[in-house]
């Protein structure tokens, strides 16, 4: 199976992007660069896959697991280089559950799953990147 997205030049620093779910994202520089800080960042984003990929495996494998929680996040950070081209070279992402009574060996499980398993994104950041992970949770 293969993706096609197609990305066009908007003038500036400014592109427009597809998907293949027919959504269009874009994508541009911040001010300081010469962008007109009027889109989303091409390596954030990244972290945004990252987080999006896991954070979707996550809920449906809990759904599966008929666990409940009132709110899930995921905060992701990466650390780029110093040296061009950047690229993030060390990346945290942090699961953060609220609720009561929370199933912390389910939910750890799912985040398990994800992480080692399922998530494609998570495997290609291994590829360049130390990946570390941490599971908090809040009432």
């Amino acid at each position: 199976m293969s993706d096609k997205v197609v990305t066009h030049w908007k003038g500036a620093l400014q592109f427009e992007s597809d998907n293949p779910s027919g959504k269009m994202l874009m994508m541009d520089a911040s001010s300081e660069s010469g962008g007109y800080n009027s889109g989303l960042r091409p390596k954030a984003m990244m972290l945004s896959s990252l987080a999006g990929c896991s954070g979707l495996d996550v809920v449906a494998i809990l759904k599966k697991m008929k666990v409940k929680v009132s709110d899930f996040r995921i905060d992701t950070y990466g650390e780029l280089t110093d040296e061009h081209p950047k690229y993030y070279h060390a990346v945290s992402v942090e699961y953060h559950f609220y609720g009561f009574e929370l199933d912390q060996e389910k939910i750890e499980k799912a985040v398990n799953l994800s992480v080692d398993k399922y998530c494609g994104v998570m495997e290609m950041f291994r590829q360049f990147a130390k990946v570390t992970t941490s599971i908090h949770y809040h009432s």
